[in-house]
């Protein structure tokens, strides 16, 4: 009701009183038609009033408006000169993946004890134990198996 009775009258005169900021005037004109709503019990039968405590709302929430702004003045910025900053795991998950596919290139056994020794975190004695080698095996098998990789990744731009 009241928009369609009142909000094209309430629009212009803030906007007049905003020196023609239409934005502001729309928000203005929300938040009088909530206060409106608000007020609804104290305002039903009252037609006649309704215009001027309308207008008068409006003003007031205009001058309240121009009061915060002066305590804190609006900074104009542009939205191309903010930067955000963002975690960018971009570059993690595609040298995961060439890792990975690095990876394909060695033998089972040389992924397994690179798994043990270096995902798993696995000493030489703990590797052997669960791979059921002895030690020096963990040990000649880890040692191709990071040349291996190495080459992989030099094969694929990543390791020099």
């Amino acid at each position: 009701m009241i928009y369609d009775e009142y909000g094209s009258v309430l629009l212009r005169f803030a906007a007049r009183l905003l020196g023609g900021d239409w934005i502001r005037a729309e928000d203005v004109l929300q938040e009088a038609a909530i206060r409106a709503w608000r007020h609804v019990g104290l305002l039903e039968g009252q037609d006649e009033g309704l215009r001027p405590w309308l207008f008068t709302v409006v003003r007031n929430l205009v001058i309240d408006d121009r009061r915060a702004r002066l305590i804190r003045p609006v900074t104009a910025c542009s939205v191309d000169s903010v930067v955000i900053p963002i975690g960018d795991d971009i570059e993690r998950t595609l040298t995961r993946h060439i890792v990975n596919d690095a990876l394909d290139d060695l033998t089972p056994q040389q992924r397994q004890v690179l798994h043990h020794m270096y995902f798993l975190g696995h000493s030489v004695a703990e590797a052997a134990e669960a791979l059921g080698i002895a030690q020096g095996t963990v040990k000649s098998r880890t040692y191709y198996a990071m040349r291996a990789l190495k080459t992989a990744l030099n094969n694929r731009g990543i390791y020099s």
